[in-house]
């Protein structure tokens, strides 16, 4: 017997313990910031309790399936589209389970009026997006998706198709040199043009994120399924960057007041949440002072160029800033986020760097 438990935040959040076990590469955020990004009350994104649900699935007592469905109307606003999205997929290898989760998450959308579903979204494109479909050894960074093997059979088994191919990298750079990513005539010339690196750090970290933000609007806004993120809604997702950030790894270019490009990276804490299985706790401090001891992994969240300036060379100097900044912090790996098969110049850029393919990832989609 499988029971539905509709906008029950515990039991949703024990699923991936419950489904996968305690061996597996899934790292959770912490309950707290679930929390908060299923809440109309706190999430901008959301402009009403109507906007979602979530779902845990219930078997033998136990949580071992959940699913969010919910609409980004921003994006359907955009891109003329009449979309629901599902995110938080993670279910038992249970094809039972999983046709209980994706039925009702299926009939809220058809109810609301959607023509179509698509995921994993969490919770939208500008975040987590994808289900994995090959790399399941590695182990995720943070702001990485980490699924079970089982999951895109599940999918296909009620009647989603893959689209919308991936992949993330990571990048060892304790062996590279980030000179040799940069043309020295091009550095010179950006040099000698005005071009400047702004410090990030506490003291300036509100307005070198409201740069970012303006730069990811700007230098995103013709990629597939980009919708601009308002100030709120980037506030809201960097909350928790400014209690981890290390200002030694972040850096915004500018030419004179105007802002060229950033790169914003943060060291992965996933090794944190794993030891405190993402729960806020008195052992935490301990936790953390030993993490932060060994901390060795680093994640670009976000790094772009503003269109007028792309081409000029900005970005492999960004790039090879932050790297021999990394190096000189100790860190040894840096991973990014995905990176779709469509984007073929970032993936260019990417390989030049000598990064490896860590994870693919597809979206699922299904007509309603």
């Amino acid at each position: 017997m499988i029971e539905l438990r509709e906008k029950h935040l515990d039991s949703f959040f024990e699923v991936p313990f419950e489904a996968y076990g305690n061996g597996s590469n899934y790292v959770s955020p912490l309950k707290a910031d679930l929390r908060r990004f299923l809440s109309a009350k706190d999430n901008p994104l959301f402009a009403s309790e109507d906007d979602f649900i979530f779902l845990t699935a219930m078997k033998d007592n136990r949580p071992l399936g959940r699913i969010t469905a919910h609409a980004h109307r921003a994006s359907n606003e955009r891109h003329n589209w009449k979309r629901a999205s599902f995110g938080f997929f993670d279910c038992a290898n249970d094809p039972q389970i999983a046709s209980a989760l994706l039925g009702a998450a299926e009939a809220w959308a058809k109810n609301c009026g959607f023509d179509e579903i698509v995921g994993n979204f969490n919770l939208t494109a500008m975040q987590q997006a994808g289900i994995m479909t090959d790399g399941f050894e590695h182990q995720p960074f943070t702001d990485q998706i980490w699924g079970a093997p089982h999951l895109p059979k599940l999918l296909e088994q009620n009647g989603y198709s893959r689209l919308f191919p991936m992949t993330t990298f990571s990048l060892d750079i304790s062996k590279i040199d980030g000179n040799e990513l940069t043309d020295p005539r091009e550095t010179e010339a950006l040099k000698k043009g005005g071009f400047t690196f702004a410090p990030v750090n506490r003291s300036t970290l509100a307005d070198r994120l409201e740069d970012a933000r303006q730069i990811l609007n700007t230098s995103f806004i013709d990629n597939p399924m980009f919708v601009p993120v308002s100030r709120a809604e980037f506030e809201f997702q960097a909350k928790d960057m400014k209690l981890v950030l290390d200002p030694r790894i972040s850096t915004v270019m500018r030419k004179g007041d105007e802002v060229v490009g950033a790169v914003i990276a943060i060291p992965d804490i996933n090794q944190l949440l794993k030891a405190v299985g993402s729960r806020l706790g008195l052992t935490l401090p301990w936790h953390y002072i030993r993490y932060r001891m060994t901390r060795k992994r680093a994640v670009v969240i976000f790094q772009g160029v503003v269109p007028k300036y792309q081409g000029m060379g900005v970005n492999p100097l960004m790039l090879s800033h932050i790297l021999r900044a990394m190096k000189r912090a100790g860190y040894e790996t840096v991973g990014g986020t995905w990176i779709a098969d469509e984007n073929v110049a970032s993936l260019r850029q990417t390989e030049k760097s000598g990064a490896k393919p860590l994870h693919r990832l597809h979206l699922f989609r299904k007509d309603l």
